[in-house]
């Protein structure tokens, strides 16, 4: 059962990022947007039966809740922890669970991939950590010709700087190795 090392304010107001002493996964991300999507992950389905959870969001030893902007936050993280606390450690999940999850966009021809594997690596050394630290990630969705079609994730999914000023700068990082691509949050 995680024990709860730290809890973060993240750059959106209305996430928080809770760090946890053991993992929750093990290089597994979980990223749900509502209780529909949570209905087969006991921990998220859990955590969007809490009055004003909007986002659920964990990967490794943490994790980011998103609310409506409605809730008082220590009051919210109190009804949060709870659940947090009684979720089996990544050591008890099955090895099924684990290898049931893939991270491959389908229907890539190997010149695309080949694109998309450069691509993840710039963003997994100059972009992911940051968003990472502040709670979020993205998701690498869709390259089509030159548009690449990305999707926050976690404490990014609703923050304000991530479709103005992270998606440009994304771009921007990008283009330096394919200088015709459009980036896209979807």
């Amino acid at each position: 059962m995680p024990k709860i090392e730290e809890i973060e304010d993240t750059p959106n107001p209305n996430a928080k990022k809770f760090t946890l002493k053991e993992p929750l996964t093990w290089g597994v991300t979980r990223s749900y947007e509502n209780a529909e999507q949570a209905q087969d992950d006991a921990l998220a389905a859990e955590l969007f039966d809490i009055e004003h959870v909007t986002n659920v969001f964990y990967v490794d030893r943490w994790l980011t809740v998103t609310q409506d902007g409605e809730a008082d936050w220590p009051e919210l993280v109190r009804k949060i922890a709870e659940p947090i606390r009684a979720a089996p450690a990544a050591d008890e999940q099955s090895a099924a669970t684990v290898a049931a999850a893939t991270t491959a966009i389908a229907g890539l021809s190997s010149e695309n991939q080949q694109r998309l594997d450069k691509i993840n690596v710039l963003l997994d050394e100059q972009i992911r950590p940051s968003l990472q630290g502040d709670g979020g990630d993205l998701d690498v969705v869709g390259l089509d010709g030159n548009q690449l079609s990305i999707h926050y994730q976690g404490a990014c999914g609703t923050c304000p700087s991530s479709i103005s000023g992270t998606l440009s700068a994304i771009e921007n990082l990008v283009q330096s190795i394919e200088p015709d691509i459009e980036v896209m949050a979807v």
